[in-house]
């Protein structure tokens, strides 16, 4: 059974940081890219951040440029996600994706493994 696990996320306070970490099981994350996505209330799914399978090629949006970073390690079959300067627009929920690319997209559609996600709060 593929599955994806978030963890990381909380309530801080703006200009805070946070790390999340993404672990995978039933499947070797090695051949896939992994992308963070986050989902605000009423709000559509959007990308934040991608790594390819090698590591070698990362992607980030406009908002975060600068104050995320994506890194994987997959003798731990983990990806995780950075986050530096917080600020309250960054609230939401954030989810990783997988398994099914070996080079990054932004489109949720591209894919097929899902993790539960993880509520980041950023809030005085």
């Amino acid at each position: 059974q593929l599955q994806l696990v978030e963890s990381g996320g909380g309530l801080v306070q703006p200009g805070g940081s946070l790390r999340l970490s993404c672990v995978a099981s039933g499947f070797t994350l090695d051949y896939y890219a992994v992308a963070w996505f986050r989902q605000a209330p009423g709000k559509e799914r959007t990308g934040v951040s991608c790594i390819s399978s090698s590591g070698g090629s990362t992607n980030y949006a406009d908002s975060v440029k600068g104050r995320f970073t994506i890194s994987r390690d997959n003798a731990k079959n983990t990806v995780y996600l950075q986050m530096n300067s917080l600020k309250p627009e960054d609230t939401a929920v954030y989810y990783c994706a997988s398994g099914s690319l070996y080079y990054c997209s932004g489109d949720p559609n591209d894919f097929s493994s899902w993790g539960q996600g993880t509520q980041v709060t950023v809030s005085s």
